[in-house]
């Protein structure tokens, strides 16, 4: 067996454009794992295997691969940067020992670096810190560090200093051998030379040194007193206080460079090995039951320990369905046969594979602490627990965020129908943030996601992967409903048409909730006039008509119906009686209740030159966007804002238009907040309109 501490599970995360599929083609270069590096910007690099990939020159969808470091195993995911495709980070970090956090030098600590910070937070994902770019005009280290306090409320522990700026940036300093890496001209990594450090750099080297050194020390007792004491601890154990504190989250040992030209990157190998945890060294995962409470039980990081692995990532690819899958204890092989906890049903497994982005390499078996892909699972999705049939036990699931945004598609010919079903089946597979429905009463197919951009590239998908030609509908706003008022009612189901009779009668309170709090069931009746046994088919009942509103037809959210009272018949009364009931009390009172319609409201991050800055606030008002903040940073202006959804599409076209094409946003699904009248009775018209539409 493979020994663990040897193993660095780690993700690359940051902002769009901060370098991080770059960077990761540096790595693999370095490790041995490539030999000719690929650029993003020509479409070639080894991560982005996708068509709509390599034209975008974005990340869409996670990529894992593995290589070796100085005798450790890297087993690497690289994960989008763009806003709408975060479930790919989140799902990637829930399986992560370790992470890069690459920040670009002169955009500093962008919105989607906060997303991902507060995913890897949640996660207990330990870091280090990366600021790329520094041969980039407007890069500023020292500022990227300030931002990483202040922004993100954490704490940086500074590893190394840049060498020059801009087009002069020619290397970094350690700070703990106080030695100075010089690269030439010539762009190859490994032409380094590592000399002493300048004279005009020799103060701050101290100065940051010395605040290096009291950091680690604080991890350790004896260290700390020797450190008092005036002597400074060996390298060896400073280096392990460094680790002990990264592991704790207490800070984030922070190194610079420039992955495009081949800078400073292997110091930030080197970190993975000496200061990320191997798979031992994190918090094992609870078990939890079916309905996602703790056990007290945890998945013991061993491979002596019964098979519990968890489901990160379906990819469908032309060999069939690959599971991507984080072996948490135990160990698997060939042809065995695991229980999916979420299904009941065991499954066998046909082949492990290791994945280098789209290509693989097969293996006999994996143990934990492996990140492998399994091919011949048919019924396992994303966050599924794959177990011991004999030792079952289910690890904490994922939570996926609801799409923001839809819009309908029609197959170009009719004998596209059925393929259209059979590759959105695989799609939904593959990404949990989106979701397909069938309009009933229409019968569109209406897909959901969580931006343009992710509904664009899935038509693209559709078109180029598997070949389906569709006409896309205008996009969607994902309205809801709401109420704004308490309301007592009482309503009698009764029906009496030859043999048994159905009768069911229910008083009952409708009260508004806080935003958020969803959809809550109460029952205060006291004596036997609604049995016990009636109360769940009540709430089933309320619960099954909160997805259709009374004024558009969205789903009505956060509000409590407390049952008070009630009547039974002994032999008429049912659950589906009550059941009814509670249906048509919906439809009775909800319009009582003053109902409103929700719109979603959109966190901006608006970048603009300092020029168009009064053009771009302007266009933003229009739009009905409150700005919350403007910062100034090297390059330009950033804006943040709040606006609804629905008056943003296209808006990335209008921002290039003002701002001469230098200007960039992006934007995330913030809270729900009620609609102003005029926009309210628009979205009611259209709701009627398609009513009548679908009755003709």
């Amino acid at each position: 067996m493979t020994d663990l501490s040897s193993y660095r599970n780690i993700g690359i995360f940051a902002h769009v454009d901060a370098g991080k599929t770059t960077t990761t083609e540096r790595i693999l270069k370095l490790t041995g794992k490539i030999h000719k590096i690929g650029e993003v910007h020509d479409g070639a690099a080894t991560t982005d295997f996708m068509e709509q990939e390599q034209e975008r020159g974005i990340t869409i969808q996670s990529a894992a691969t593995t290589c070796f470091w100085k005798g450790h195993r890297f087993n690497i995911i690289d994960t989008p940067g763009h806003v709408d495709f975060t479930i790919e980070v989140y799902r990637s970090l829930k399986v992560l020992d370790g992470g890069i956090g690459v920040f670009c030098g002169s955009g500093g600590v962008e919105p989607q670096s906060e997303t991902n910070w507060r995913y890897a937070n949640d996660s207990g994902v330990a870091r280090v810190i990366y600021v790329n770019k520094l041969d980039r005009v407007g890069a500023d280290f020292y500022s990227v560090v300030d931002q990483v306090r202040t922004v993100l409320a954490a704490k940086p522990l500074v590893m190394v200093l840049p060498l020059g700026n801009y087009e002069n940036f020619t290397g970094v300093i350690d700070l703990l051998t106080r030695k100075a890496y010089e690269w030439d001209d010539s762009g190859l990594p490994e032409n380094f030379e590592i000399k002493d450090v300048p004279e005009d750099m020799k103060e701050k080297v101290e100065k940051y040194r010395h605040d290096l050194i009291e950091t680690a020390v604080e991890q350790d007792d004896a260290a700390m007193e020797m450190y008092l004491d005036g002597k400074e601890p060996d390298l060896e154990t400073i280096k392990k206080c460094i680790r002990r504190g990264t592991i704790k989250l207490d800070f984030f040992p922070t190194y610079c460079g420039s992955s495009f030209k081949n800078k400073g990157v292997q110091l930030v190998l080197d970190a993975v090995v000496d200061y990320l945890p191997c798979p031992t060294e994190v918090e094992p995962q609870p078990i939890v039951d079916l309905e996602g409470n703790e056990t007290g039980e945890f998945a013991k990081v061993s491979s002596d320990e019964p098979f519990r692995a968890l489901a990160f990532k379906i990819m469908d690819d032309r060999y069939g369905a690959l599971t991507f899958t984080r072996v948490y204890s135990g160990k698997l092989g060939k042809g065995d046969s695991i229980l999916n906890t979420f299904t009941g049903k065991e499954e066998r497994v046909g082949r492990i594979v290791e994945m280098h982005a789209n290509s693989r390499e097969e293996r006999d078996g994996c143990q934990a602490g492996d990140i492998v892909a399994l091919v011949g699972l048919k019924n396992v999705q994303t966050g599924h627990t794959l177990c011991d049939p004999d030792h079952p036990g289910t690890l904490e699931p994922m939570v996926f965020p609801d799409p923001v945004i839809s819009v309908a598609v029609t197959p170009k010919d009719k004998g596209s129908i059925e393929k259209l079903g059979v590759a959105l089946s695989k799609m939904v597979k593959e990404d949990p943030s989106f979701r397909v429905e069938t309009d009933e009463e229409s019968g569109e197919t209406i897909l959901k996601g969580m931006g343009e951009l992710h509904l664009d590239i899935k038509v693209d998908i559709l078109k180029r992967t598997h070949k389906v030609e569709v006409a896309v509908g205008k996009p969607q706003v994902a309205y809801r409903e709401t109420i704004t008022q308490e309301v007592q009612d009482s309503y009698t189901h009764k029906k009496q048409s030859g043999g048994s009779g159905q009768y069911g009668k229910i008083d009952y309170t409708i009260t508004p909730l806080e935003p958020g709090s969803g959809f809550e069931f109460e029952s205060v009746v006291t004596g036997g006039n609604v049995p016990r046994e009636f109360w769940p088919a009540i709430e089933k009942g309320f619960k099954q008509s909160i997805d259709r509103g009374v004024l558009a037809e969205y789903p009505c959210l956060d509000f409590k119906v407390t049952l008070r009272d009630g009547g039974f018949h002994a032999v008429d009364s049912s659950a589906i009686a009550f059941e009814i009931a509670a249906k048509a009390a919906y439809r009775q009172s909800i319009p009582k209740a003053k109902p409103i319609i929700l719109e979603p409201v959109m966190k901006l991050d608006v970048f603009t030159p300092e020029d168009n800055v009064g053009d771009v606030i302007g266009d933003l008002s229009r739009r009905r966007g409150m700005i919350k903040s403007q910062d100034r940073t090297p390059t330009g202006i950033r804006i943040k804002a709040e606006a609804p959804l629905s008056d943003m599409f296209g808006y990335i076209g209008d921002l290039r238009t003002i701002t001469s094409g230098r200007g960039q946003f992006s934007m995330e699904f913030d809270h729900y907040s009620a609609c102003p009248n005029s926009v309210a009775e628009e979205v009611i018209a259209a709701a009627k309109k398609r009513k009548e539409e679908r009755s003709k």
